[in-house]
């Protein structure tokens, strides 16, 4: 979030980038609460908030699962839902989705977090069509394995491990991932798909 923050900054935007102190994706009210306090319909959303709580389904908790749901999938539904009555009006936007290769190659210990992901890639099919007619775009970025807070707390095994599955030996960066959003945004002919953005190859797709 910071990498695309410092990236549409350096290019002139303003950003509106809360924490989840002043914007709670998984609450009804503190979403439409802090929408309705923007001075006018965003031109682009991003959907990035998300969160994990991995363990074998046969031992994870109904809180585990639901919290993840919750912030991975549900926000964004919330958040979409909030610009679109705004977004339809101008007859232009663009949402994207931060996505995961999860979605696509779920591992073990993350069944909760692998079905919220691939429920954002469906959800943005089924948006492209339904907003295609009024200009809206609505796109999903699969970042890739990133050095973040969030994979700095897996085990350095489980990270040697993510770099052996990349045909091209390195990792993506928050920066590289950040200049793709900025691209896309820039074409506006692209509604409806799903980018990958490291070397892993997926067995189906």
């Amino acid at each position: 979030a910071k990498a695309i923050a410092t990236r549409l900054q350096g290019v002139g935007w303003t950003i509106h980038a809360p924490g989840r102190a002043a914007l709670d994706v998984a609450d009804a009210d503190s979403v439409k609460g802090w929408f309705s306090k923007l001075p006018e319909t965003p031109d682009l959303l991003i959907n990035n908030a998300g969160v994990t709580a991995d363990g074998l389904l046969l031992r994870m908790t109904e809180a585990d699962w639901d919290q993840v749901l919750q912030v991975n999938l549900r926000g964004a539904f919330l958040c979409s839902q909030a610009v679109l009555r705004g977004m339809f009006r101008r007859r232009t936007g663009h949402i994207i989705q931060i996505g995961s290769w999860s979605a696509l190659q779920p591992p073990q210990g993350q069944a909760n977090y692998a079905a919220a992901k691939a429920g954002l890639i469906g959800m943005t099919r089924s948006l492209a069509r339904e907003a295609g007619s009024r200009n809206i775009r609505v796109n999903c970025v699969l970042p890739g394995f990133l050095d973040t807070k969030m994979t700095r707390q897996m085990p350095e095994a489980a990270r040697e491990s993510a770099l052996s599955d990349h045909v091209l030996g390195r990792l993506n960066t928050p920066e590289d991932c950040a200049t793709f959003i900025q691209t896309l945004h820039d074409l506006p002919n692209i509604s409806g798909q799903v980018f990958q953005l490291d070397s892993r190859v997926p067995d189906w797709m």
